[in-house]
């Protein structure tokens, strides 16, 4: 691909990723415009999955249209359980990018899915190169983290 290709569609992706993190409202514009260069577009059709049970996390990503639904496997070979469903600005992902581990759920897009994905490493590039816009986005992941936590507990205390 040619640089201007590349520009091209950076530019497609930093208006989708400049609003969707805008709404958040944590990062400043300045702070928006530093983090592009360290996510890359991903685009997924109806029905396709992004990644399975046990894989390994070592991206996640934000949903900037479309929505994806996880699930868990059960007991019973070839069940799984719906347990949760994301859309626009959902961090999705974030559990096994943190602490390294296999994924606890499969995610597959409902719909045509466009997402912005950050690597662990381009993360640890970002906390060396901007360690307080890297600190914000830890910030994005812990309040993710924090409301499914608070959901979890909710469903399960109305389940007695």
């Amino acid at each position: 691909m040619n640089v201007d290709a590349d520009a091209s569609m950076a530019e497609g992706l930093s208006e989708d990723v400049r609003g969707s993190l805008k709404d958040l409202h944590i990062f400043s514009e300045e702070e928006i415009g530093c983090l592009l260069p360290f996510v890359k577009e991903r685009r997924l059709s109806a029905g396709e999955t992004l990644w399975v049970e046990g894989q390994p996390g070592n991206y996640l990503v934000l949903v900037l249209s479309g929505h994806l639904e996880a699930k868990k496997d059960t007991e019973f070979p070839g069940k799984q359980v719906v347990v949760a469903v994301f859309g626009p600005e959902a961090v999705v992902g974030e559990l096994s990018f943190m602490n390294q581990s296999p994924r606890a759920v499969s995610v597959v897009a409902l719909e045509d899915v466009r997402l912005a994905q950050i690597a662990n490493d381009a993360f640890e590039r970002l906390l060396a190169e901007c360690p307080g816009l890297g600190m914000k986005l830890y910030r994005v992941i812990l309040l993710a983290l924090a409301s499914r936590l608070k959901k979890s507990y909710e469903r399960l205390a109305s389940i007695f």
